[in-house]
C-alpha cells in the first residue's frame, strides 16, 4: 500500500513576508535609506550650528575686541623682566643667551609646542633671572623647567614634554628631582604668576584686520624669535614688538602697510629699525626652523632680501648720481616791482644718491666677530651638545665638578 508523501508543516498557512526573508529584489532597502537620510540631517545640522557658533564668536570677538586690547597691555607692564637686574648678575654673561636659545628653539620645535610657547618660557627665564642669581652650571635647568611650565599653561597636554625627555635632552646632566625643584622655585619666586600676554597673541589681533596672509604670519613669527636673542629687545614690550614686526615683514614682503587708522599702524621706528640691523646675524638653528616649507621658507626669502639690499648699496657706492646743478635764470625787472609778487630764489639742490642704503650695523661688544656672539667657538661648545654653560679658564681644574655623570646632586639656590 502506497503511503502518500508528507506535507510542510507549514504548507496550508501560505507564503510569510516576515523579516527573517531576505528580500533580493531592493538590496538598499527601506531601513538603509532612512538611516542614510537621518544622517545626512544631522551632517547639515552638524555644518549649521559651527556656522553660527563661529559667526556668534566672530560678532562677539569684535564687541570686546577692545576690552581685551586693554586687559593684554595692562597684564604685559606687570609681567616684563627687568633688564638692569640681569645685567649684575655675577656668572650669567650675555654671550650664554644665544646658546641657551638655540637649545630652547630646538626643544620646542622637537617637541611641536605653540608659538606661543616658546615667548613664554623666554619670559619666565627672563623674570627669573631678574629675581634670583643663577649659576651658570645652573642656566640650562632654569631654561628647562621655564620651557616646561610654559607648555603646562598653555599647550595641549599630549605634546607637554615629560621630565625623562628633557632629562635625555640634556645627555642626564641633572636627576628627575632637580627639574622638579627647579620648577616649583621658578613658580615660588614669581608668586605663581605664569600668564604673561605673549607677542604671538598681539600679532593673532594684528593679523585679524587683513585678509589671511601664511607667509606674513610667519615672517613675523621669525623676526620675533629672532629678537629673543638680543638683550636689546628684552624690555620692550610684546605690543610694540608685535606691530613693528609686522611693519618689517610687511616691508620685506614688500606687502602694502596697514592703514594709519588700524592698531597695528602704531609701531616704533626705532624698534624696526634695530630688528633690520640684526637681520644678518641670524641663529643657525633659527635658520634650519624657518627654512620648512610648512613654514613658508621665510630664512630663504630673507636671505634674498638681505643679498638685493648689498647689491643696491654697492650699486649706489660704485655708481654714485651726478650733482644736479641749478639752472641760472635771468630775471627780468617789471614796471613795477612793488606790484608783482616775488618768490625767493634758491640755489642747487644737494646730490641724491638712486635708490635706499641699507642701515649700518653698530657693533656691539656682547655680539662680534664671525660667528656674532663675540667669543671664541672653540672654547665655547653649544648647550645642545651636552653641555648646559660653558666653564671659564678660572674653573677649568673644578670642571669635572658639573660635566660629568657624578654632578652635584641637588641645585643651589641663593635667596
Amino acid at each position: 500500500m502506497a503511503f502518500p508523501p508528507p506535507q510542510h508543516p507549514f504548507q496550508g498557512y501560505g507564503y510569510c513576508a516576515s523579516y527573517f526573508v531576505e528580500n533580493h529584489d531592493d538590496d538598499d532597502g527601506l531601513f538603509v535609506r532612512a538611516a542614510a537620510e537621518r544622517e545626512r540631517s544631522r551632517g547639515v545640522a552638524r555644518l549649521r550650528q559651527k556656522a553660527l557658533a563661529e559667526e556668534l564668536s566672530r560678532t562677539t570677538a569684535e564687541e570686546y575686541q577692545e576690552d581685551v586690547l586693554d586687559h593684554m597691555e595692562r597684564m604685559e607692564a606687570e609681567t616684563m623682566p627687568d633688564l638692569q637686574s640681569i645685567e649684575i648678575q655675577t656668572e650669567i654673561q650675555w654671550f650664554m643667551r644665544p646658546y641657551l636659545l638655540d637649545f630652547l628653539l630646538e626643544a620646542h620645535h622637537a617637541f611641536q609646542l605653540l608659538p606661543e610657547t616658546l615667548h613664554l618660557a623666554v619670559n619666565l627665564l627672563d623674570r627669573y633671572c631678574s629675581r634670583r642669581v643663577v649659576y651658570k652650571r645652573h642656566y640650562q635647568l632654569v631654561g628647562c623647567a621655564a620651557l616646561l611650565i610654559s607648555a603646562k599653561y598653555g599647550d595641549r597636554k599630549e605634546r607637554v614634554p615629560t621630565i625623562r625627555e628633557l632629562k635625555s635632552m640634556c645627555c642626564s646632566l641633572y636627576d628627575d628631582d632637580m627639574f622638579t625643584q627647579m620648577e616649583w622655585h621658578v613658580l615660588q619666586t614669581l608668586n605663581w604668576i605664569v600668564g604673561h600676554p605673549t607677542v604671538t597673541g598681539f600679532l593673532q589681533l594684528a593679523l585679524t584686520e587683513v585678509a589671511f596672509d601664511p607667509e606674513l604670519e610667519h615672517m613675523s613669527w621669525y623676526i620675533t624669535e629672532h629678537a629673543l636673542y638680543h638683550k636689546e629687545f628684552i624690555s620692550v614690550r610684546p605690543s610694540v614688538m608685535a606691530r613693528s614686526a609686522l611693519a618689517l615683514a610687511r616691508c620685506i614682503l614688500a606687502r602694502p602697510q596697514s592703514r594709519y587708522t588700524d592698531w597695528s599702524a602704531r609701531y616704533d621706528s626705532q624698534v624696526v629699525l634695530n630688528l633690520s640691523n640684526y637681520l644678518n646675524q641670524p641663529s643657525q638653528a633659527l635658520l634650519r626652523k624657518y627654512a620648512s616649507p610648512h613654514l613658508s621658507s621665510v630664512s630663504s626669502t630673507i636671505e634674498m632680501f638681505l643679498q638685493q639690499q648689498d647689491m643696491l648699496a654697492q650699486r649706489v657706492i660704485h655708481n654714485p648720481a651726478p650733482e644736479l646743478t641749478s639752472m641760472e635764470v635771468e630775471p627780468s625787472t617789471p614796471v613795477n616791482a612793488y606790484l608783482t609778487p616775488q618768490t625767493p630764489q634758491k640755489g642747487g639742490y644737494p646730490s641724491i644718491p638712486h635708490g635706499v642704503l641699507t642701515p649700518p650695523i653698530t657693533p656691539d661688544k656682547d655680539f662680534c666677530g664671525p660667528t656674532g656672539y663675540g667669543i671664541n667657538q672653540g672654547l665655547l661648545p653649544r648647550i645642545g651638545h651636552c653641555v648646559p654653560t660653558p666653564p671659564s679658564s678660572a674653573e677649568h681644574a673644578h670642571a669635572m665638578h658639573y660635566a660629568g655623570p657624578h654632578y652635584i646632586q641637588q641645585p643651589q639656590f641663593v635667596q
